[in-house]
């Protein structure tokens, strides 16, 4: 059992180890903010439903206090009018109106409280929520900084100068041959031949005495 036992935790460490390198950190924290909005999610619904219960109750002891109210209006009417039977009646049902209206006020009063510690409740929840959420926008940029710094580290230090100032050595001289190309083959081209002035001179007037002879 003894060998057992270790080859269990061996393998155990061994599995730790292999999630601890494969978890990535911004993918947990990310998880832990949708599990956050998961409880916004359901802290809201839950003020929800007792904002709702909060107002049926506000409403069953503003209808039992109308209850009240009119029994007791009716009860003075009935002893104005001498009517002591219905008097009586309507003094009953007042007294146990007044009874329920007791235990729903205070149930009501209750029922506020629990609304107003809920509330804090959420308020700390949306406080840490806002919190994590604005550290999160932090840490995701400082990530993408230091990945795109160490994008740029690597790339400049794949760079090798020596092997770019060979290429525009070699593209240098490249030009350099097309302009010596160009230069020789201008000396190819026959040139018109140029004519002196005096000469032309010459043969104007030897045309012109030719003209006067003829």
């Amino acid at each position: 059992m003894g060998i057992f036992n270790r080859v269990k935790t061996i393998v155990k460490a061994d599995l730790n180890e292999l999630l601890d390198r494969v978890e990535d950190p911004i993918s947990l924290m990310n998880q832990y903010m949708r599990e956050l909005d998961e409880q916004v999610d359901q802290a809201k619904d839950a003020l929800a439903q007792q904002l709702y219960l909060e107002k049926r109750h506000e409403q069953l002891v503003a209808g039992v206090a109308a209850v009240v109210a009119k029994r007791s209006r009716q009860a003075e009417l009935a002893v104005a009018k001498g009517e002591d039977t219905i008097a009586r009646i309507a003094l009953q049902e007042k007294l146990n109106e007044e009874a329920k209206l007791k235990v729903y006020s205070e149930q009501y009063a209750a029922m506020k409280q629990q609304t107003s510690a809920l509330r804090d409740q959420i308020d700390v929840l949306l406080e840490k929520y806002n919190e994590l959420a604005n550290r999160r926008l932090v840490l995701l940029s400082r990530a993408h900084a230091a990945k795109a710094q160490e994008q740029l580290q690597g790339a400049i230090a794949s760079f090798s100068a020596d092997q770019a100032l060979k290429g525009f050595n070699r593209v240098e001289d490249y030009v350099q041959r097309l302009e010596a190309q160009a230069l020789a083959g201008s000396y190819f081209i026959p040139s018109a031949p140029s004519v002196d002035m005096e000469v032309q001179e010459a043969v104007e007037r030897e045309l012109a005495l030719l003209k006067e002879n003829k």
